[in-house]
């Protein structure tokens, strides 16, 4: 068996904290934070749900924040 590959881990960092930030300010937060990618998504969006390591999303509604979650 092969063995596994060494992922690198996300940051640690809580997702909850960018709550009710502006999108540009949230996006700039969390890459100083270490995260590779930021994915902002209106509500309701259709995606793909595969676990991407260091991808934080934010479900943003008129240039805010709602929701935001690892991967």
């Amino acid at each position: 068996m092969a063995p596994l590959p060494n992922l690198p881990a996300d940051p640690d960092d809580d997702p909850e904290g960018y709550v009710g930030l502006d999108t540009a300010t949230a996006a700039g937060r969390a890459r100083e934070r270490g995260w590779a990618t930021v994915r902002s998504l209106a509500p309701g969006a259709i995606i793909t749900m595969e676990y991407q390591v260091s991808r934080l999303n934010f479900e943003v509604l008129d240039g805010t924040v709602r929701r935001c979650w690892k991967g």
